[in-house]
């Protein structure tokens, strides 16, 4: 079983944090994606448990031993850089090889020849185990690389953004390939990245860093509909959420509503909110760009007006940047056989449903709309 147990990670370069107090637990055979944005500490994270850097403080457990104090190569690990770090005078196979020749597996020639060549398949490069690395494509050496640390047969494996280096499409068939690869592997992965879209399309579950700290951890549908604040918020999604100051305010009787968007734009809190809203007086609302409708016909009493503030077409999809209210834009992402022109009025809706809750001063996600209590929004 190896599982990973990090615990209370701290690594500090002088005065700058790398990270502090990092803790969380990998289960056995778990693809965790670490995702954040440049200078988070994810690199840190890995080499911490990699053994290359060392720690202030904190300790990491490999299938329950502490693996604190051991050299990088006794602690059964496999890493892949953003850099390849291949050998470019070797050949593909020599590469691949290579960590099976070393003194310390000493593997023999027989097995050494069927591990690389099994792995090399699975790569899709076997064709090319006789090629000299300066001879091949980004993508090529990448899958090179990629195969060098399969064929140990680690305990771990540690992958530092090994896409990052990829063109746009080739980074897209290569996300497929290893997510189609995940099945074969078998191994506990860590996979670092800051792409938010290989974070969810990869990972099991995923770790938010920003500046060295953990800020959310759980499966891609827990960060994407439910981030724990509106960094986390904001890092996830494409173009990025919405994010609205708004007033509570009493409805009725016995419920409330926020006032968004201008003072004619109400929309009830949900029955389950009441209480952790109810002694607030205002809020942060945030709704993805996917989930504003630009009217086409005449408004309703659901509606908001703005103005058409830019366009950007995306082929299948569009960006549209709508000016509201008091100078507040908003974004949303529509149908790409649309089109708008700047200046224009417009109407637009919100999905209610999608709404979330934010607390306004510690920015700390309170809550969400339920499909269930949307009836009478």
């Amino acid at each position: 079983m190896a599982t990973i147990e990090i615990e209370g990670l701290t690594k500090f370069y002088g005065k700058r944090r790398g990270v502090e107090n990092v803790s969380f637990t990998v289960a056995d055979k778990e693809f965790l994606a670490i995702f954040g944005p440049a200078g988070a500490g994810k690199t840190t994270t890995l080499n911490l448990i990699a053994g290359t850097v060392t720690p202030n403080r904190g300790t990491v457990r490999i299938a329950g031993n502490s693996i604190d104090g051991l050299e990088p190569a006794e602690r059964n690990i496999a890493m892949v850089f953003e850099s390849y770090a291949l050998y470019p005078n070797h050949s593909v196979y020599e590469n691949m090889a290579f960590p099976l020749k070393s003194p310390k597996f000493r593997v023999p020639d027989s097995e050494v020849k069927e591990r690389v060549m099994r792995v090399a398949k699975m790569m899709k490069i076997d064709h090319l185990v006789d090629r000299k690395i300066q001879a091949l494509s980004n993508g090529q050496r990448q899958r090179t690389a990629l195969g060098r640390a399969l064929v140990r047969n680690p305990q771990v494996f540690l992958l530092d953004e090994p896409l990052s280096h990829l063109d746009a499409k080739l980074r897209h068939s290569m996300r497929a390939e290893l997510k189609e690869m995940r099945s074969q592997l078998g191994t506990t992965t860590i996979y670092v990245t800051h792409d938010y879209l290989e974070a969810m399309s990869l990972g099991d579950r995923i770790v938010i860093l920003d500046d060295g700290q953990i800020q959310q951890i759980g499966t891609p549908d827990d960060i994407y509909f439910r981030p724990a604040n509106t960094t986390v918020a904001k890092l996830f999604g494409d173009p990025e959420i919405n994010l609205v100051e708004a007033t509570v305010r009493k409805r009725g009787d016995a419920g409330l509503e926020v006032q968004l968007l201008g003072e004619n734009s109400p929309v009830a809190v949900p029955q389950s909110l009441l209480g952790t809203i109810a002694n607030r007086d205002k809020l942060i609302v945030g709704f993805r760009p996917a989930d504003v409708e630009i009217l086409d016909g005449t408004p309703d009493k659901k509606s908001h007006p703005a103005v058409v503030y830019s366009f950007e077409p995306l082929g299948t999809k569009s960006v549209v940047t709508l000016e509201g209210l008091k100078g507040s834009r908003l974004r949303a992402l529509v149908d790409g056989r649309k089109h708008f022109e700047a200046d224009r009025r417009a109407q637009f809706r919100l999905a209610p449903e999608h709404l979330m809750f934010f607390d306004a001063d510690t920015k700390k996600f309170i809550g969400r709309h339920n499909s269930s209590e949307t009836e009478d929004l």
